[in-house]
């Protein structure tokens, strides 16, 4: 039996704890039958579902001191579209800057172990140095490719600042919201490669009753976040702080780390609501299952960062809505692409610590309006954030593209 074609996936870091919809992603495309070869060019390694995954020693880099003088001999016209690219575009961050540094390393390094390997594709799984990488080894060898286009590419500090030139020549390019798609288009990129696939999940968890069949109870409240500015995590202390002050009783509890966990403990005995909010650090996905099952109701306050930096659809919103969690978000970002308000669950401006206090007050009092909701909730995941359907999305767009050739 002939062997299926060879997709090599790309990553930053793979695996990782706090990116679990790639390795969802990963898994539904094994289940469809795809040979995938895992590369991850910063931190993870070792192996995954049974699956290597070659990390890219750092020492190697070396070995540039080699592979420059032979990219600038055979290749003049690579090294001069680098150089100009380096000079007609400043970098968007230092961060950033590295980042493409890190993926054309590793393409250059990497360029004898694809020519041998040879890949039927190659996917750049983010638009940063992953991208750089796969550009860089179609440049030299010709690979085909296709990119990522995802929040953290797009809008940080403006975005990834050679996006355009790295995603233009991929045969498409994967984004995970309509927001997204919107995005690439400002971008100069043509909307006939940009294609939209959600994250999803392997499977969808059986609907718990509403408040836990619990009646009459404080709310049981839940954020998912990394404590970083896009979260609107201050507005969240204020908001939790209204409750509160309105007399309504409830247990908070945040999940996540970040360099804002000491400014939000301190906010938190400021504003008085140190006894109902507990701050619990990084928790590990199966952790974050069992929280699901305590809460009532997913706050999100995410908001757009002064850097520009903002979420697309966080997948925990998802993961919330299949459990039967009911989801009170910012309009912040692609939430709503998920979230209508009074649809599958509510919608307010963060800042406004009033309108939040109004939904969840009506959420913990109208039993009806919120089974309606959760019910509506669980459907659209359904419909739209099956991991293993989406997985046959891209499987199918690899099958397509490989088959062309």
């Amino acid at each position: 039996m002939k062997e299926a074609p060879v997709i090599a996936y790309v990553f930053t870091t793979f695996p990782k704890s706090t990116e679990t919809f790639l390795q969802r992603e990963v898994t539904g495309l094994q289940a469809l039958g795809v040979n995938l070869r895992l590369y991850s060019m910063w931190g993870g390694g070792g192996g995954f579902n049974g699956l290597p995954v070659t990390r890219f020693p750092k020492w190697k880099l070396i070995t540039l001191a080699v592979w420059l003088p032979w990219l600038v001999l055979v290749h003049p016209r690579v090294v001069g579209e680098l150089i100009r690219g380096v000079r007609g575009r400043r970098p968007v961050s230092r961060l950033n800057f590295f980042e493409n540094l890190l993926g054309l390393g590793f393409g250059l390094v990497y360029a004898a172990h694809f020519r041998r390997e040879r890949p039927a594709h190659v996917h750049a799984v983010w638009g940063g140095g992953p991208a750089a990488a796969a550009w860089l080894l179609w440049r030299l060898d010709g690979h085909p490719y296709s990119a990522a286009g995802h929040a953290y590419d797009l809008y940080q500090n403006g975005g990834d600042g050679w996006l355009r030139e790295k995603l233009e020549p991929a045969l498409f390019i994967h984004t995970s919201t309509e927001m997204g798609r919107a995005t690439l288009l400002g971008k100069g990129l043509a909307d006939g490669k940009i294609e939209v696939i959600r994250r999803g999940l392997n499977a969808l968890p059986a609907l718990k009753p509403l408040r836990g069949g619990r009646a009459g109870t404080p709310l049981r409240l839940l954020c998912v976040a990394r404590l970083v500015p896009k979260k609107g995590l201050d507005h969240q202390m204020r908001i939790y702080a209204a409750l509160k002050a309105a007399g309504v009783a409830f247990e908070a509890r945040i999940a996540g780390e970040g360099p804002l966990m000491e400014g939000l403990r301190t906010q938190a005995r400021e504003l008085g609501v140190s006894d109902e909010v507990t701050l619990l650090g990084h928790r590990p996905q199966a952790e974050i299952v069992g929280l699901l099952g305590w809460a009532d109701v997913l706050l999100h306050t995410g908001v757009v960062a002064a850097d520009g930096d903002r979420d697309g659809l966080p997948n925990v919103i998802p993961e919330a809505m299949s459990a039967g969690v009911l989801v009170v978000t910012s309009p912040a970002a692609a939430t709503t692409e998920a979230i209508t308000d009074g649809v599958t669950g509510r919608v307010a401006v963060p800042e406004d610590a009033a309108a939040w206090v109004e939904a969840l007050v009506a959420l913990r009092d109208d039993d009806a309006a919120a089974e309606r909701m959760r019910t509506a909730a669980r459907e659209w995941v359904e419909a739209n954030f099956d991991a293993t359907k989406n997985a046959g999305r891209l499987a199918g767009l690899y099958r397509k593209f490989t088959a062309d050739r």
